[in-house]
């Protein structure tokens, strides 16, 4: 038996109800998967916060474990990739949605959906990373396979204060970039600028309609808004400037017009961390193990008990939680 963060939903009443209760699981529940690790440290992110609260019909099938990122111990495997004792990662592949996910003391998944630990990192430091860590990793690949490099001229980071943003600035930082961060969140600039943000500018004149082109600003951009912003961060770049976009937190929605791609030709790369191959999933990894530096890392970390996901998830989903949150999970 262990504990997990049971996601329910009762289609017995009238308008059907989810519930969740940190509840005791027998092991023979676990869905089907060659590897089982029993699961150290796992974190919440906005994903996970919208499967918990309900706010977004994130889960697919029910009963659900969610957390979409996990870090471990292999207990038993079927794959011959990896042995009993062995330390892994997960990020994605729909787990906390269609597959149990990290939030229980043991996952069983699929060993292709693993990645092994990497030096220097712990299971807490890597789910201090986190799919959002990582995915902040993978924008910076693109960035540079476009060709985009510190002397290009200055980033841009939307989101900053968040999990992706927040590693994404520390991560530039480190590898010598002008970056700028921005955020709704004026209190939390002397946070970015301990992470390496050479300016701070506020979201908020990033968030209404603005024209089709404005002054060139930006040599690259990170964004995870979407939505208004990232159209308005388009409309700032710079010739042949590259925006790689992962985020949806202001909208779905892309109100802007061809004008920057045409005849600024800017690149707008769409990044996606769910399905990624592995190679790219552990390129991320080895390049986070290289380029990020722990101590900026420590900064973003929050520890917090499985107990308090529930209570934490609405504040998430909010904006007004900075960084990450790590959970222990093993009993």
């Amino acid at each position: 038996m262990f504990n997990a963060l049971i996601i329910r939903k009762d289609d017995q009443q009238p308008k059907p109800q989810q519930q969740v209760a940190l509840e005791q699981v027998d092991e023979q529940q676990l869905p089907e998967g060659n590897v089982t690790v029993q699961v150290g440290w796992t974190t919440m992110n906005y994903k996970d916060a919208l499967a918990i609260t309900g706010a977004s019909p994130v889960v697919r099938s029910f009963p659900m474990v969610p957390g979409i990122d996990f870090a471990g111990t292999v207990v038993e495997s079927r794959d011959p990739a990896y042995q009993k004792g062995d330390q892994v990662v997960l990020n994605g592949w729909g787990v906390g949605e269609k597959h149990w996910g990290g939030m229980a003391g043991l996952a069983r998944v699929p060993g292709d959906w693993l990645v092994p630990l990497q030096a220097p990192f712990t299971q807490k430091q890597a789910m201090g990373i986190g799919t959002a860590g990582y995915t902040a990793m993978l924008c910076v690949l693109a960035l540079e396979k476009q060709g985009i490099t510190p002397d290009s001229g200055p980033v841009l980071v939307t989101g900053a204060a968040g999990g992706v943003g927040s590693v994404a600035v520390a991560l530039l930082a480190k590898l010598g970039y002008q970056v700028t961060a921005m955020t709704g969140r004026e209190q939390e600039a002397d946070f970015l600028r301990s992470l390496g943000a050479a300016e701070i500018i506020s979201r908020d004149g990033y968030s209404q309609p603005g024209r089709p082109l404005n002054k060139e600003r930006w040599a690259a951009a990170i964004d995870v808004a979407g939505g208004q912003v990232l159209a308005n961060v388009c409309a700032e770049m710079r010739y042949r400037g590259v925006v790689a976009a992962c985020g949806l937190a202001a909208g779905m929605d892309f109100p802007a017009t061809v004008a920057p791609f045409i005849l600024r030709g800017v690149t707008l790369v769409g990044v996606d961390s769910v399905m990624a191959p592995y190679a790219d999933r552990l390129q991320a990894w080895q390049r986070l193990a290289q380029d990020l530096d722990i101590t900026a890392l420590e900064k973003v970390m929050q520890e917090v008990p499985l107990e308090q996901v529930q209570e934490l998830a609405p504040q998430l989903l909010a904006g007004q939680i900075r960084g990450r949150l790590v959970i222990p999970v093993a009993d």
